[in-house]
């Protein structure tokens, strides 16, 4: 299996980058093909623009996403996009590696969504959910935070956390057609003790040998609705 892992974490001696680094081991031991993409290193640029276009198709109004389109087909997107969506095509299964920062991604790893995730190809028109055009690729987050674990879930302090990630797991991997494993989550890491941290390694090894048994997450289908796609 080919595997890409879309790491943005600062600091390289972290705990976020030693789970990518644990992943990255592990999983060429059982004999995969293992790809990383470290934002910060790569000093990745975020911020959509014209700039990420060899030409615009139409000057005298920007549209990002019809650009992008139109890029796409005329093989005209900036190089640093299209290394990414190479990458993106090679894998078979693409990790995101990242600390959560008020509920989200990292603003670098937003911007490699924002650009990467193409329009024509990621997605467009009916283009989304099972029939995306990431369709039979898999991804899954693999996230650090400072909350406790029993402060997340029904009646918590914090809700769910299925809903802080929803905007990624569904807005966007799901949304283009990706099959979305069960996120890792290491909680509290920067207020634990070594100890606790090894536990927190050794859980990611267990998680990363069963990987192919993971199921995964329910999303919507388009064949549970009609043409305007009111549910069925």
């Amino acid at each position: 299996m080919n595997i890409l892992i879309v790491h943005a974490h600062p600091e390289p001696k972290s705990f976020t980058s030693s789970l990518k680094n644990t992943a990255k081991e592990n999983l060429e031991k059982q004999g995969h093909y293992v790809e990383i993409s470290d934002l910060y290193e790569m000093n990745f640029n975020p911020v959509a623009s014209q700039l990420d276009f060899e030409s615009l198709n139409q000057t005298d109004y920007f549209n990002y996403a019809l650009e992008q389109r139109h890029a796409q087909n005329n093989q005209t997107l900036a190089q640093d996009i299209q290394k990414e969506i190479d990458k993106v095509k090679r894998a078979d299964l693409v990790i995101f590696s990242f600390p959560l920062y008020w509920t989200s991604v990292p603003a670098i790893l937003k911007g490699w969504i924002d650009r990467v995730f193409v329009s024509g190809l990621f997605y467009g028109g009916k283009r989304f959910y099972n029939h995306g055009g990431m369709t039979g690729k898999k991804a899954m987050l693999c996230l650090t935070l400072g909350g406790r674990e029993h402060m997340f879930g029904d009646k918590s302090i914090h809700g769910y956390i299925e809903t802080y990630l929803s905007s990624i797991q569904r807005g966007s991997l799901a949304y283009v057609g990706f099959e979305v494993l069960p996120p890792f989550i290491a909680y509290h890491v920067p207020y634990i003790k070594d100890e606790d941290r090894m536990n927190i390694i050794e859980n990611f090894e267990d998680y990363l040998n069963n990987i192919d048994q993971l199921t995964p997450l329910e999303f919507p289908k388009l064949e549970n609705f009609d043409e305007k796609l009111n549910p069925l």
